[in-house]
């Protein structure tokens, strides 16, 4: 499949472009760009995290896949944004091959966890509301099934991205180093494969497809079951609640799995051709802005967490008076 000369010099180390048609002058100004959605980003999750392990009362099933997919975000946005920001801040776009190689993993990992997380999410709304009972509903989805359904994903997720590592560390880099994308990633590393990388793309192509889509199919038939019993509550301020609750989830979806598809199939579409710039920015918002949104669409809208800070304003309140009194 790689026919290439016996001497050919190895390339050992790659350099991230970016944006190629950036001029220099906006570098900082994208740098602070996104060291401020990174810093946002941990800041917003590891606050629900912290929420989470304080608050005895929020250890349930679902706000197990809620933390979950907070340290998943952490772990991507760790992994694709110091080095963009690096790049741009000092002009340090370098990495060595195996420290590509293992970026180009983890971000296709995270990439597989957080789909497989939506579907554990979409699991628990769907036996939530196909249960005829609260009682029932806890039996099935006890905090120990959730917590091994959880792992089980983190540990799955390694498998396809694993698959594709390996192939990489097999194929030839003999000529140019220069990933034209914002971080290392199947798409951008197989252009730099010599001989015909065809095979290895549609390979990567398809088990994208697999992983991503699979789920979704669930997510949706979750959605469709979701609208049916909304449609069918008594209450028009309790469907008008569920239903506000369902779409902002469906936005954050589909931002989430749409793009993507676009983005992996333009090499298969002619009239999908997208430029270099325009690749790099659909896939940095349908990356990025996922895991800023999510602690304020998936926490801050749930009453219990609301509660929570609210009661925690008011007791530090108590304490500064306290304090003013004793003064």
């Amino acid at each position: 499949m790689f026919q290439v000369d016996k001497n050919y010099t190895r390339v050992w180390e790659f350099y991230i472009v970016g944006f190629p048609g950036l001029p220099s002058e906006y570098f900082h100004l994208v740098a602070w760009f996104f060291f401020f959605l990174y810093v946002t980003t941990i800041v917003g999750n590891l606050l629900l995290i912290i929420v989470f392990a304080l608050e005895h009362s929020l250890q349930k099933p679902m706000y197990i896949i809620m933390v979950s997919l907070a340290l998943s975000d952490i772990g991507f946005t760790t992994v694709a944004l110091p080095k963009l920001i690096a790049r741009y801040w000092w002009n340090d776009g370098s990495l060595g091959f195996h420290t590509c190689l293992f970026q180009e993993h983890m971000i296709h990992y995270f990439g597989s966890l957080n789909s497989l997380i939506l579907l554990t999410m979409a699991l628990d709304r769907y036996v939530a509301i196909s249960s005829l009972s609260l009682l029932r509903y806890s039996v099935v989805m006890t905090n120990q099934n959730m917590t091994g359904m959880t792992l089980f994903c983190w540990v799955l997720a390694h498998i396809f991205p694993g698959i594709s590592t390996i192939n990489f560390t097999m194929m030839p880099f003999c000529g140019p180093n220069k990933i034209v994308h914002a971080f290392c990633d199947t798409m951008s590393l197989t252009p730099l494969v010599c001989g015909d990388p065809s095979q290895q793309f549609s390979s990567a192509y398809a088990a994208a497809m697999f992983i991503l889509y699979v789920p979704l199919a669930f997510i949706i038939f979750s959605y469709i079951c979701i609208i049916i019993s909304i449609l069918r509550m008594a209450s028009g301020q309790g469907r008008m609640k569920t239903f506000s609750t369902c779409a902002t989830q469906g936005c954050i979806i589909s931002i989430y799995y749409i793009p993507r598809f676009f983005v992996y199939s333009t090499p298969y579409f002619p009239n999908l051709m997208m430029t270099p710039d325009k690749r790099i920015a659909t896939t940095l918002f349908y990356s990025l802005f996922p895991p800023l949104i999510n602690p304020f669409i998936y926490c801050l809208r749930t009453n219990e967490i609301k509660n929570i800070f609210r009661r925690w304003i008011q007791k530090q309140h108590e304490n500064v008076k306290i304090n003013i009194t004793d003064k």
